[in-house]
Parts: C-alpha cells; structure tokens; sequence
C-alpha cells in the first residue's frame, strides 16, 4: 500500500496466534528461532508466533518533527527506547519489533527525493554510519527487552520492478553489507525483511504485472538473488515480500525461494483479500493469495491496523465487528489462528501505544481510539493478554515430541479439478494432543505420477485419472506414520466445493444428489486457468432426468461468461457428445481447445435438474458416422487437379480416389458438379451421383473414378464433389481442369526437322521446372527445327 509522508503512522503491534511459546517477556531467554517446514520454532521443537509492534526513526515518523531532528543520534535514541519501556510497562505482551532503517539517516542531507522509493539521494557511508550510530543500537536495546527484532532496509519499493534493476542492486548492497556485520551476522535475535511492498515486476512477457505466474517467477529470481547475497555471510531468518503491496503471494507456491530459514512477509489492510465483505469472503481471498504459501512457510504480518474512519489514526478503515460475521479485526484474528503459523503485528503509531492505559471510559463517556472495542489498540491488548497465558518457558517434554497419529484433513479421498493445485493438510497429531500441518515435511510416493505431482506439499493435478498417494512422517524422535490418499482428478468434479452454480446468477447444487438449480437464466459449472483438452475427442455431458428447464451444455475458450460459447441443446435427450474438433462457437468460429476456461449447465431456471455426469473421453463408442477419403497412396485429399484435354477430343483422363466409411446408417451419396462425372468403373458407367450402401454400417474402400466430361469448349473449370451420409460431416474435393486449343498438336513435323528443345507444363500452363519432384498428368511440348510445336499429355506416376 503506497503511503504519504503526511499520513505515515509508525508503529506495530504483533500477535501470537499459537499456544506454544517458550519465551517470555523483558529479562526473559529468548531461545533461537529456525524455520521448520511452515512453522518458527524454538530449539526444543515448539511452534513459536511472534506478536509486536514497529518504530521508525526519523523525526516526521517520531511525532511529526516534535520530538528530536537535525540528526540528532542521542535524542532519537531516548525517544525511540523510551516508547519500548513505556510500551511494555503499560501492559502489552509483545516479543518483536519491525524496525525501519528509514533513508532519514542514509540521503545526502538536502537533496530532494521523489518519494520514499526513490533512492537517488542514497549515500552508502551515511547507511554504514547510522547502522553503527542508531540502528543496531536500536535492535540491541530491543533485544534487551525481550523482543525479537525485524530488519527492514530503507524506504519502499518503487512501483514497477525488473530482474538486475538498480532498486534489485541497492538491495544486494543494503543486505550483503548488513549481513556481514559482526553484530547481525547470525545474530539467533535478528531477522531480515528483505523489502517493503512491491507492486509490479517485469514478467517475460514484455508487460509489468503482478497477477500472473510469468511475474512471479521474475519475482522469484530478482528476490533469490538477495536471498544468495545474504547467504553468502549469514544464516538469519529472511521475510520475502509478495507483489500487490505485499497483498499478492500465491505464484510463490509453484516457485518458491529457495534455502533454508525462509518465510514470508505480508501486509493486509481492511478491503485487502475481500475483506469489509463479511467472514467468507475475506477467508477466500486469504486462502487464495496467502495460505497457498502459508501451507509451505511461516508467514509475518508486518503492516496491519484499523479503526473507525472518525479518528484519523489509522491506515485501514473499518470496525472490529464479531468473528465468522461482519468486520476486520475479529474474522482477521479468526483467519490467522486457524492458519496456526501466522506471527502478526499491529500497525499503530508507537506514541500511542504508549498512552495506552486498559481502562474503559466511564459511563456516559465518549470512546476514543485507544479504548474503543471498534478500533484495533482495544481487542489486540486483551488478545495478547489471553494469548500470554499461554506460553510456556520450559523445555519441551517428551509427549510433546512424540508422534502418535498422521492424518488427512480431507479425508483419505479427495477430488481434485484437473488443472488446479491445492495444499496438503497433513496433520501430525502428538501425545501432548497438539497437531502441526507437515504437509511440507512429508514424504510422498505416488502410484499414478502422469495425474498428480506433489511438490512442497501442494498436489497439482496433470489431467483426468486417479492415482494413490502413500504418505510419511517421521517425528522428532524418530518415530514414523503413514497414511494412504486416493485421488481422483478430473475437468468435471460433481461436488459442493469444486462446482460452482453462480457463475451466472444466484443458484444451488446438492453434491449429494447432483441436482443444480440456476438462477433465472444463469448458469453454473467450472472454472479453469486455461486448460488443455486437446488430448481428447470427446466431452459427454448426461442429465439424470428429463430436461425441464431447456437446458444446455456450453464450453469458453475465453475467460468471460459473457465471451461466445460452443453451446449443445438437450432437447428431449439425456446426452449431448461434444466433439471437440469441430466444436463451434455461435459466432460461428471454431472452438479452441488449447485453452478452455468455462464449462456447465445453462437453464431457463424454471426446475432443478439432476446431472448424472459430465466426462471426457477418447473412446471409439462416442464415434459418430463417418466417411473418409483418400488417395490411390493412402493420403488425405481434398482437391484433384490437372484435368485436361485439349479441343474436341474429351473426355479427360482418368483421376481417382478412395471412399470409406464407419458406423454409418444410411447410404454415403456422392455428387459432382456440372462438367465433371464419377464412376464406379474407370471405362464405363459415369454420372454425377453415385450411391454406394453401407455393409453393416461399414464401407470398404471403394474406388470412384472422376474425369472431366467431353464436350466442352476451352476453359478453366472448376467444381467439385460432395460426400455425404446421414448423421456424418460431409466431405468435399474441390476439381480444376483445363480444355484448350492446342496449336500444333496435330501437326507433323517436315521431313528432316529434329527436336530442338522439350518443356513440361502444367494442365494450367504452368512452366515445371522440378519434374523429378512430380507425379500426375502434364503436358509436354517438342519444339522442332521448322517452328512445329507438338503438345502431349503424359501420365507420371511415381516421383
């Protein structure tokens, strides 16, 4: 989210949203954190979410300019280390701090700057100096208090990005030199956020995005190299920011940073991830941007605050509200401790923090922000309170670490839409009762790998078919469990949470009866990204019912409902076959289906209806009628050329092809134009319509003979021949021939001429200079001595 100086409010406060936690407040041990699959834990394997708050030092940010400025290193440090004091003598429970190394301390001092991501005035001595002067004895006073600390580097992104960009270089220098500082170096109580909010990166694809795979995957190689400068000196726990102003992550699940002690940072403000909307929609924005990743890392809410827009002092602007209904704060809390390895913290200026004091106003008082139960400071206080009651400081006892049971969330069946990915809940349960998600840790070993492929713990689906999956988890002390998981993948799943009745207004589906009701005139089905269903040649679409609501089965190969579909009527049948070859679109252009992104069922709305199934198929059952062609080599054909006589003596020379047939129930009938005829017989016999009777429904490669009909004056002409068969596509060879005065061609040459020189040509007149490479009827001319020119057709059959 992009801020302005002028409403900039520093702070943080985190919460802890797991019950485990061995550390306690200021003088306490504060053990050293690892990441372990998508979890922080402590040495003795417990689960640790961390809770805070954040400063920056620079005098706008310390109470706009009030309480220090000229660089004053003494008094920025009373100030800033007094809030910490103040901050948790008041009563907050918090064990981090995000800590901005704000570009105050590290621009040239007077040279104007075009915002915060703007790094031209950047002085790499005055970043060295102040790290030394304010910033690290910032961290070290923190540390000292019991509080974890989190590095931030100096200023925010700038909007657009791109791999080996100056902003990516500022950053390697930023972080190599930090990581290599005898005080931060392995420091077990500091942590690196490696940048704050990006917005959009170069993608392969010439454009600045943030919505596609293509962008992440740049975003991936422009952050892993931070991650190996980092590498190169120390082993710190890093925090990767997304894309969309940290709001976008999900393209990290199939690309993900590499190495070890990775997780990933998050910024969620109200109206982020569909929140404002009520509980379900905000659920589903996390579960689609966050939780994809939080499924394989731990993940750190490092910007979040809100409040009634009334009091001015906060970024986000809505109310608390109740958990599972209405409101930010309440359903953010219930989204984070579900997910069970979210740390977060809140991001109030510190100063008011500070004035915190617990007490409600008296009756007949007025709230104000500090105390209002609708504004973030109020409930996160008592959270962190009940979530401190929690935490335990001792070592980790053996039932703690020892696994008793690995279990599916889901079940040990699930159905998955081809195309789609989806985590793995794979829950190690132990003695002690608590469960940890190890999806990421598991072993997998798949019976079926062209289906399904498993990678950091998420399930992709390759196509249609089932495959089991063998699980395995080995406990901390050794002890291991398995579970088996059957998995069915496929385009057209008939249950609850994978079809979806409202892609077109407001209708219901049982998963139980596979009964869907549209809106009135809606539509329901699936969605895709694009899928692939050229590998098959059939989609099958079955009611279980009689169809009473004119209903119809439409396939997209664009993402809009509103695009033209190929669509198939039920009428007074139960099935509709598409052929997926020669599907057409009502506008009447071929579906493409390299990439089909919608299918389902339209109604009128009027009645349920049962849907029986819905399957893709490349069975020969589905086959319809058909009549094939083909030349005397076995080749496709669709055009015969080169018929030719010259004048008054037709007909032409003889051409032929071959026709078959299968699954055919009526005759296959075969029409030429005006000027050609067909046979069944190369001598005798020619028409223009030929008949030929199926066998069983099948037709046997019959031989049909074509020639141009004698008679006619000299020309081009063109026609053609028409197969057809009731219930089979039709078939056409298109026919070019020629008729000309030959001049010569009857002539004898005088006594003594001789052949000066020989050409081939075309029945169309066209000169052939590679007769080697050609095969079919031409025309060759001897040029003798005495001007005579003698013309004659030649037959060549073979290259």
């Amino acid at each position: 989210m992009m801020k302005t100086v002028i409403l900039k409010l520093c702070l943080v406060l985190a919460v802890i949203f797991h019950v485990n936690i061995t550390f306690a407040w200021e003088g306490m041990p504060m053990p050293q954190l690892h990441v372990e699959g998508r979890y922080l834990k402590d040495v003795s394997g417990h689960i640790v979410n961390l809770h805070g708050f954040a400063q920056t030092y620079s005098p706008w940010f310390n109470e706009q300019n009030s309480k220090w400025t000229n660089f004053d290193v003494a008094a920025c440090l009373t100030y800033n280390q007094g809030l910490i004091d103040g901050i948790l003598q008041t009563g907050w429970k918090m064990n981090f701090i995000r800590l901005h190394m704000d570009p105050y301390w590290s621009n040239t001092p007077g040279v104007q700057v075009n915002g915060e991501n703007d790094i031209s005035a950047f002085d790499f001595n005055r970043f060295k100096t102040y790290l030394d002067q304010v910033f690290i004895p910032m961290a070290e006073y923190a540390i000292s208090k019991g509080l974890y600390v989190v590095m931030r580097p100096p200023g925010v992104c700038p909007e657009e990005i791109a791999i080996g960009d100056a902003y990516q270089q500022y950053l390697i220098q930023v972080w190599g030199y930090v990581a290599q500082h005898p005080k931060l170096k392995n420091n077990p109580n500091i942590m690196f956020e490696l940048a704050n909010e990006p917005v959009d990166i170069l993608g392969s694809d010439g454009t600045y995005g943030a919505g596609t795979q293509g962008h992440f995957d740049k975003l991936k190689i422009y952050f892993q190299a931070i991650v190996d400068a980092v590498r190169e000196s120390a082993n710190n726990i890093l925090w990767i920011p997304g894309l969309g102003y940290q709001s976008l992550y999900s393209g990290y699940a199939a690309n993900p940073i590499e190495g070890d002690n990775i997780g990933y940072a998050v910024h969620v403000y109200p109206g982020w991830f569909n929140s404002g909307q009520g509980y379900e929609p905000f659920r589903n924005g996390w579960n689609n941007q966050v939780q994809p990743i939080a499924d394989m890392a731990p993940i750190m809410v490092t910007e979040m605050d809100w409040a009634p827009e009334k009091y001015n002092a906060s970024w986000g602007k809505d109310i608390t509200g109740i958990a599972g209904g209405d409101g930010f704060g309440a359903n953010l809390k219930k989204i984070v401790d579900s997910c069970g390895n979210v740390s977060w913290l809140l991001f109030t200026s510190p100063d008011l923090l500070d004035d915190f004091t617990g007490i409600a106003p008296a009756e007949g008082e007025n709230y104000v922000f500090l105390n209002d139960p609708e504004a973030c400071p109020w409930p996160v206080y008592h959270w962190y309170q009940e979530y401190a009651k929690e935490y335990s400081f001792e070592g980790a006892a053996d039932d703690y670490l020892t696994l008793s049971d690995l279990v599916v969330e889901s079940g040990e069946k699930l159905t998955l839409l081809t195309g789609s990915s989806v985590g793995l809940k794979i829950k190690a349960v132990f003695a002690d009762g608590h469960i940890e998600n190890v999806g990421s840790l598991a072993e997998y070993t798949i019976d079926n790998p062209s289906v399904v492929e498993i990678s950091n713990g998420r399930i992709y689906s390759l196509k249609d078919g089932e495959a089991t999956i063998n699980i395995a988890y080995t406990g901390p002390l050794g002890a291991q469990k398995q579970v088996t998981l059957n998995i069915t993948s496929t385009t057209f799943p008939l249950t609850n949470n994978l079809f979806n009745p409202d892609i077109w207004e407001n209708g219901s589906f049982d998963g139980v009866t596979n009964t869907l009701k549209t809106g009135l005139y809606g539509f329901g089905g699936w969605q895709y990204e694009g899928i692939d269903l050229t590998g098959y040649k059939y989609i099958i679409a079955r009611l279980g019912g009689n169809n009473t609501a004119d209903i119809s089965f439409n396939i997209y190969d664009g993402s809009s409902y509103w695009g033209s579909p190929a669509s198939y009527q039920f009428g007074n049948e139960k099935e509709v076959v598409v052929m997926l070859e020669q599907a057409k679109k009502n506008d009447g252009t071929p579906l493409n289906s390299e990439h089909i992104y919608i299918a389902g069922f339209w109604s009128n709305g009027s009645n349920p209806f049962v849907i029986d199934t819905v399957f893709l198929s490349n069975s020969s059952e589905y086959d319809p009628p058909s009549i094939n062609i083909q030349d005397i080599n076995s080749n496709n054909i669709t055009e015969l050329n080169d018929f030719y006589y010259g004048i008054d003596t037709g007909p032409s020379t003889v051409q032929q092809f071959i026709v078959s047939g299968n699954k055919l129930t009526n005759d296959i009938v075969i029409t030429s134009s005006a000027n050609y005829e067909i046979s069944l017989e190369e001598t005798q016999g020619y028409s223009q319509m030929i008949s030929i009777s199926p066998n069983k429904g099948e037709v046997s490669l019959v031989t049909i003979y074509v020639r141009l009909v004698s008679g006619l004056t000299d020309n081009m002409y063109s026609g053609d021949i028409e197969l057809s068969s009731a219930g089979a596509f039709g078939k056409t060879i298109a026919l070019l021939g020629q008729v000309e005065k030959t001049n010569g061609i009857y002539n004898i040459p005088s006594s003594g001429a001789v052949v000066t020189s020989t050409a081939y040509f075309t029945l169309l007149g066209q000169k052939i200079t590679d007769l080697d490479n050609r095969r079919g009827i031409f025309i060759v001319k001897e040029f003798y001595s005495d001007g005579t020119v003698v013309a004659t057709k030649v037959l060549k059959m073979e290259y």
